[in-house]
C-alpha cells in the first residue's frame, strides 16, 4: 500500500545530506515552509546550496538556516530587502555565496529540469553581468530572428520542501492561493520532495481537476498544525 505519510518531520528529513541542493518554496514570506526549514537546522546538514526566490527575512525560516551556517550558496531572484540583514551580513563577509538568477529564469530553469529540458535560450540578461556564469565566463549566446539570447541550464535539486494546503497518503498536494508559488516546480525538479500539509484526506477526496502536484512527483507529507496570528502579536495553533 502506498503511504507517503511521514510520522514526524525529523523522519522526513532524515536523509538530507550534507552539501546538497535544497529547494525551498515560497515568495517573499508566502508559502515558506518554515516547519520544514526548522527541522532542517535541527537535523544537521550542512555546506548546503538553497534555491529560493528570496534570501530570507528577519530571523525566521531560511534566514535562521542561514545564520546556522549550514548554507555555502543560495540561489536566488530577490536577496535583499528592508529585514534580509542575515544574507547581507553573511555575503558581505565572504561567507556566503550568491547565484544572482531574474526571477522568471529561475523559475524556467526549475520547470526545465523538471521537464528534463536540457537548456534552453532566453532574451533576459542579454548583455548585462547576467550573462556570466558564476565564475565569470561568458554564458553561450545566439541570435534568433534578429533578438540576442543567453542559453540557461536547468537547476535540479536534491530535496524540494514545499508547503501545501491539502494532501492524501498517495502525496497528491492541493495549495492555498500565493501560497503555491514555487512549490509546484520545484517538485518536479528534486529527487525528493516533501511537502507540509495542513490537512490529510482520503483517497478520491481531493478533486482530481483541484490537484496541482500529482504525487508521483511527492515522497514524503507531514500534517502540520496551522497558525493564525491573533490580536496582541502571538501565534497559536488554529
Amino acid at each position: 500500500m502506498i503511504n507517503k505519510i511521514a510520522l514526524s518531520i525529523a523522519d522526513a528529513l532524515a536523509d538530507v545530506k550534507d552539501g546538497a541542493t535544497v529547494m525551498i518554496g515560497g515568495f517573499g514570506t508566502a508559502g515558506i515552509p518554515n516547519e520544514l526549514i526548522d527541522g532542517l537546522i535541527a537535523q544537521g546538514a550542512k555546506d548546503l546550496t538553497v534555491v529560493n526566490n528570496n534570501a530570507g527575512n528577519a530571523e525566521e525560516g531560511l534566514a535562521a538556516l542561514l545564520k546556522a551556517g549550514r548554507v555555502r550558496k543560495i540561489i536566488c531572484s530577490f536577496p535583499r530587502q528592508v529585514d534580509s540583514h542575515i544574507f547581507d551580513a553573511l555575503y558581505r563577509s565572504g561567507k556566503l555565496d550568491l547565484e544572482l538568477v531574474p526571477q522568471g529564469n529561475l523559475a524556467e530553469r526549475i520547470r526545465a529540469a523538471g521537464a528534463g529540458i536540457g537548456a534552453f535560450f532566453s532574451p533576459t540578461g542579454y548583455g548585462t553581468e547576467l550573462a556570466k556564469n558564476v565564475d565569470g565566463s561568458a554564458k553561450e549566446t545566439r541570435e534568433i530572428n534578429g533578438r540576442h539570447y543567453v542559453l540557461e541550464m536547468p537547476i535540479y535539486g536534491d530535496v524540494a520542501l514545499i508547503k501545501a494546503e491539502q494532501g492524501d497518503r498517495w502525496g497528491n498536494l492541493t495549495y492555498r492561493m500565493a501560497a503555491r508559488n514555487f512549490g509546484p516546480v520545484m517538485a518536479t525538479a528534486a529527487r525528493k520532495t516533501v511537502a507540509t500539509v495542513h490537512e490529510i484526506v482520503e483517497l478520491g477526496a481531493l478533486n482530481p481537476e483541484h490537484i496541482v502536484t500529482p504525487g508521483i512527483f511527492v515522497q514524503q507529507i507531514v500534517k502540520i498544525e496551522r497558525m493564525a496570528t491573533q490580536a496582541g502579536g502571538f501565534r497559536k495553533a488554529a
